[in-house]
């Protein structure tokens, strides 16, 4: 499967026919570099961080082999080294090919899904699915951390600004974690808005929170994927504030019955996302 896709050649923004019957074509690979190149990440430079993007399906069905619908809530787990991202339409396009396929059984489709994604991610990708029996157990719970939009703040800047990140180099180390339920970003293609809510963890010299919630609020009007915001998030406050430790996860609310949640961080022994959908979501 191709990764030179470029994301105004996807199926966004286009009509596009849903297939009924699972066909693996429909997902269509944008390649990560090429963001990453206008962030200062070269190709073959060692990233400077690692994570995962945590994708949740809410409207995946087939068939059992007597022809009765099944339906189920699917978890995937993408790893940030991945060379490709799946462009969000293109991944709702081949889910609903499902709809009416027959399959085996869960476990067959976990398999199906599985081996279709890490070929068009081009590494390792786990599945998960949640059964109706187990639907009771699926649990919500929001981000944890100083809500920086208790600040009462000027705004005059709708596009990111590195140059909001400060921190007080002069004094000790900190550890501290944000959240904000202001980030709202708009989709590379058709400028759809995307809404999410981002949780910050660092340790380092003390951030400046204003000037951090006026840079989160200047991605208002950016566009760019789930997955490019995050990773540009982390990589300026990086440079702009030297921490020593430092992880950005972002949970955006879903469309088309999928989210996208990712995660990066430099430091092994962080605390890892939980997937909670939050009220948003």
């Amino acid at each position: 499967m191709t990764a030179s896709n470029l994301p105004e050649s996807s199926p966004l923004g286009k009509p596009a026919a849903y297939k009924t019957e699972y066909d693996p074509s429909l997902l269509f690979p944008i390649a990560r570099q090429q963001k990453r190149a206008e962030i200062g990440l070269a190709e073959g430079v060692t990233l400077p961080f690692f994570g995962v993007d945590i994708w949740n399906a809410y409207e995946l069905s087939w068939l059992n082999m007597r022809g009765k619908p099944q339906v189920a809530i699917a978890s995937f787990t993408v790893p940030a080294e991945s060379p490709n991202i799946i462009e969000s339409k293109s991944f709702k396009l081949y889910l609903n090919s499902f709809n009416q396929t027959k399959v085996a059984s869960p476990e067959a489709l976990a398999e199906m899904l599985r081996a279709d994604l890490s070929d068009g991610f081009g590494a390792s990708v786990s599945v998960a699915l949640t059964a109706p029996d187990a639907f009771g157990a699926v649990r919500m719970g929001e981000l944890e951390g100083l809500l920086l939009d208790r600040l009462d703040i000027e705004v005059d800047r709708y596009e990111p600004d590195p140059g909001l990140l400060k921190a007080n180099h002069e004094e000790g180390m900190v550890e501290e974690t944000f959240v904000s339920h202001l980030l709202k970003s708009n989709c590379l293609v058709t400028g759809q808005p995307d809404w999410g809510s981002v949780q910050i963890r660092y340790a380092g010299a003390q951030i400046d929170q204003e000037g951090l919630l006026r840079y989160l609020i200047g991605f208002r009007n950016h566009n760019e994927f789930h997955e490019q915001c995050v990773e540009r998030i982390f990589m300026d406050i990086l440079r702009g504030c030297r921490p020593q430790k430092l992880s950005v996860y972002a949970r955006y609310t879903r469309r088309g019955g999928l989210d996208i949640n990712p995660w990066r961080s430099n430091y092994s022994t962080g605390l890892k996302p939980s997937n909670l959908r939050n009220a948003r979501q």
